[in-house]
């Protein structure tokens, strides 16, 4: 995290504390994120100095302007004012850490070889609460090269079951022999 995007998401955080608008916010930051992210060339537009500043105030007013609270959308322009909407990622990743922080939400990547179904991610879900003692956010991986089993990163913690952690800690012992 950038350290103008983890100040400007607590920023934005702490006001939407005092507003009471953390939900609302965070569920809007996720979708212009995703706009963003599979627009990059409106960033570039909205970022562009030779377009006078007016103009694109005016395009994301047009964009946006009926679908957010008025405090992002001004946290978005003010963005674009200081040249910093790249950092609008950044921001999003500081929010919703101190979002989880504060309502003891931990986010877990779950890496598989072939999609785990729905129970047996409700399944892997339930235990991980059980550990934390958080709610859980699941994100799902699919890479074969972990061979089967499942790795679980759960803030920073990684609980590797994979074959390939398994064959890997095999081989580091083998070394250890032979040597």
């Amino acid at each position: 995290m950038s350290k103008a995007g983890d100040l400007y998401g607590q920023s934005l955080y702490d006001l939407a504390v005092e507003e009471r608008l953390t939900d609302d916010i965070l569920n809007e930051m996720e979708v212009v994120r995703g706009l963003l992210i599979e627009n990059p060339d409106y960033v570039t537009l909205l970022s562009e100095p030779s377009i006078p500043k007016n103009e694109r105030l005016q395009l994301v007013d047009d964009a946006l302007g009926s679908s957010l609270q008025a405090y992002h959308l001004n946290f978005i322009k003010i963005l674009i004012e200081k040249g910093m909407l790249r950092e609008y990622s950044a921001c999003y990743k500081r929010f919703r850490k101190s979002y989880n922080e504060a309502h003891d939400i931990a986010d877990a990547q779950v890496t598989t070889a072939v999609a785990l179904d729905d129970a047996q991610l409700m399944q892997l879900k339930e235990k991980l609460e059980r550990i934390s003692g958080k709610k859980i956010i699941l994100n799902q991986k699919v890479d074969p090269g972990i061979l089967g089993g499942v790795r679980v990163d759960l803030e920073g913690q990684l609980f590797d079951g994979s074959v390939k952690g398994r064959l890997s800690e095999l081989q580091k012992c083998v070394d250890d022999v032979v040597m």
